[in-house]
Parts: structure tokens; C-alpha cells; sequence
């Protein structure tokens, strides 16, 4: 089986922790942009990387690069591209695009091209018309068209990573569980120690978390791939992965994961989102606010994720709630590490508690940070000291 150029896009910010996973995973790191990463390997590779990858958004396998001067070059030299040994003549599929040409208007137009050559060229050749159109439930093809450089994807994810086939009620706001694990990642948690997330809303970071102490893989509850569509996929593999993976699956977790919200329905939706992706029985939900959150004897981190207040006004509000924070932190959180995710800095001053550690990240288009603070038991001096 040949090996070529396979793309993992994420979200804006989280490329070092999708190469902490590919690297991990054994695969190379060729190059990383803001919003992805290069790897390479066979198309059985990226059925391990659907499965397995906490942070990735898509698994892309490169299928051709050639240069088009215009539409009609792409539906030209898209037409030479064996289409029929990838997708079935009564199968359906396809196409998005990023597209920076100065003869195109519209991505549109592109996607339009590049149908009007994959139908055209399976018709010629089985007699046979696919169909097409915007799902994105079976076979997806990605086509990046730079100038005059075109590369064209099999998209084997199809519908993107982050749909990990658990929220079926993501409450307001919600947090992605791509950007959920990569902020799991980033605080270093591997539950060695307790998890405690007051502000739980929908329960995204408590069930990723508990995914991640499990080693559960974050696809095994997905049915549905980009992959399982194209002609050869290989279901033998598939199920062999799904197999591996289920093995080496944790029973149960050392340590306490649990969740909070003042809000009766957020906790209700992350209790249900939980049963779904049946971790329920390692989270102790409750409805209480923030600062009443029991914090259990020993180590472990606090993680909240307040509102940013984008709304005029909003953010005024939430200053009591950031001071509110601090105050928590200091008077029942020692002994722990805490972090809060937010995107409004100006509120995070009002915690009152100097950060260690700032790392970046995109919550869609907002500019946010995870924000660390040592918890110190004693005094500073007495913790640098082993007293």
C-alpha cells in the first residue's frame, strides 16, 4: 500500500498538541501551520488516526497536487484523477474547498468544476452517475487551491472529529471537544490526580477528561467515517482497531472527576451527554455554584470556564464572578492546581492571583487563554523550601 502526504487540520492554536499526538501515535511531523499539521502514511493509517486522535478536526489524504491556471485546467487534470477506484457509480459524495485563485469568484464554482470532472469521469468509465451534493455523511473530498497549486483530499473524516457522537445536548456556548481535550492536554492531567470542573456547563471537559484517564479512544463511539464510504475501505482493519482500542481501555479511574453547575439544566444535559458516552458512573455531577464546589482531600487541578462577557455590559457583571474565582482558589483549592479558560484577559486580572503559565488558544474566533495558578498548600516561601 502506497504512502503519501496526510494533512490533520485542527482549530487555530492547537497544533502543538495535535504533534504531541501524532508523535506519540509514531507518526513523522513534516510540517505545521497555525491550523494543521503534515504527517504522512497509507490510507489504513488515517482509520488509526480517525480513532484515535483527541484533537485533530480532519484526517486528509493527499490524493493528487498538479497546477491549474483556471477552472477549466482543474476540470481538466481533475478528470485524470481514476475517480472510479474510490467512489462507487451509485454512490454519493462530496466536495468542499478552500480556494485563493485570482479566476475564481466563488469556492463554489470550484467545488462545481471538480463534481463536473469526478461524475463526468465515472460515467465515462462504469456508465454509471454518482450523485453529489453539501452532506458530509459519506464520501468527502477537500480541494486546496492556492494560486496555481491545487492539491485534492480524500477527507476520511467526513463529518469533522469533534462530533464525537456524545453531546446531543450542548447547552449555550458550549466548548468544542476537540479544543476540550487539547485544554485537558495543555494543564498535563492524565488523572493522576482529582479533576474538578465547577462552570461544567454541557460536561464537555469532565467527559473528555474522563476519556482521556479511561485511554478510551475518542471515535470509538462514532459509526460513521469519511472512510467507510470509499471503494477498498478496509473493514477488517477497522474492526481490529476498534478491537485494540477497546482493550486497552481502562476499567475504572484512580481518581474523583467532579462537576458542578448552578444551573439545574446544564446539569441534567452533562449528566445525559456522560450516559452517552458512558462515563456517567466516574463523574459526580451536583447543582451548586461555583465556590460550594466540594474539593476532595489531596491533589488534582480546578478548571472553570466563566463567561467572557462579549455582550456590552456583560462584562461588568462577571467582574464579581473572576474575583469570585480567586477567592475560591485561595481559600478551598490548596494543594491543587488551578486554571481557568477564558477569553476576556481584562476580567482575569480581577482574580487577584498572578498566572505561572498563558497558553493560547482560539474558542472559534475568540482570542482566549488557559490561565495557571499554583495553589500553594503553605506559603510560597515554605513550597520552594519542601516545607
Amino acid at each position: 500500500m502506497s504512502y503519501n502526504k496526510i494533512r490533520v487540520t485542527c482549530a487555530k492554536g492547537i497544533t502543538p498538541f495535535l504533534k504531541e499526538e501524532l508523535i506519540l501515535l509514531g507518526f513523522p511531523i513534516i510540517s505545521e501551520t497555525v491550523a494543521g499539521i503534515e504527517t504522512e502514511g497509507t490510507m489504513d493509517d488515517t482509520l488509526r488516526l480517525n480513532l484515535l486522535l483527541r484533537t485533530g478536526h480532519r484526517v486528509l489524504f493527499l490524493l493528487r497536487k498538479f497546477r491549474a491556471e483556471n477552472a477549466d485546467d482543474l476540470y481538466q487534470k481533475g478528470s485524470n484523477i481514476a475517480w472510479e477506484e474510490y467512489i462507487a457509480g451509485n454512490g454519493y459524495f462530496s466536495v468542499s474547498s478552500s480556494v485563493d485563485n485570482p479566476t475564481i469568484k466563488t469556492p463554489l464554482f470550484a467545488n462545481l468544476k471538480l463534481k463536473d470532472a469526478i461524475v463526468d469521469r465515472i460515467r465515462k468509465k462504469s456508465g454509471q452517475r454518482p450523485d453529489s451534493g453539501p452532506e458530509k455523511d459519506r464520501a468527502v473530498l477537500n480541494l486546496y487551491w492556492k494560486n496555481t497549486d491545487c492539491s485534492i483530499y480524500l477527507d476520511t473524516s467526513g463529518e469533522p472529529l469533534s462530533k464525537r457522537n456524545y453531546r446531543k445536548i450542548p447547552m449555550n456556548a458550549p466548548m468544542q471537544e476537540t479544543l476540550a481535550a487539547a485544554v485537558i492536554q495543555a494543564t498535563a492531567w492524565n488523572g493522576s490526580g482529582h479533576f474538578i470542573n465547577p462552570m461544567c456547563g454541557s460536561g464537555t471537559l469532565a467527559i473528555e477528561a474522563a476519556l482521556l484517564g479511561l485511554n478510551r479512544a475518542s471515535g470509538i463511539l462514532r459509526n460513521n467515517f469519511g472512510f467507510m464510504h470509499l471503494k477498498g475501505f478496509n473493514g477488517s482493519l477497522w474492526k481490529d482497531l476498534r478491537a485494540q482500542a477497546k482493550k486497552e481501555t481502562k476499567k475504572s479511574l484512580d481518581c474523583r472527576i467532579i462537576a458542578t453547575d448552578i444551573s439545574e439544566d446544564a446539569v441534567e444535559a452533562a449528566r445525559n451527554n456522560a450516559a452517552t458516552a458512558g462515563v456517567e458512573h466516574l463523574i459526580e455531577f451536583d447543582v451548586c455554584d461555583y465556590p460550594d464546589t466540594s474539593i476532595p482531600d489531596g491533589s488534582g487541578i480546578v478548571i472553570l470556564n466563566p463567561g467572557y462577557g462579549e455582550r456590552e455590559g456583560k462584562s461588568k457583571e462577571l467582574e464579581s464572578v473572576y474575583k469570585g474565582i480567586g477567592d475560591f482558589f485561595k481559600q478551598k483549592c490548596k494543594g491543587y492546581t488551578g486554571y481557568i479558560f477564558t477569553g476576556n484577559l481584562d476580567l482575569a486580572k480581577k482574580v487577584g492571583l498572578k498566572a505561572k503559565k498563558r497558553v493560547p488558544f482560539f474558542n472559534g474566533p475568540i482570542d482566549c487563554r488557559l490561565l495557571e495558578y499554583e495553589l500553594y498548600e503553605g506559603s510560597k516561601k515554605n513550597k520552594q523550601k519542601g516545607l
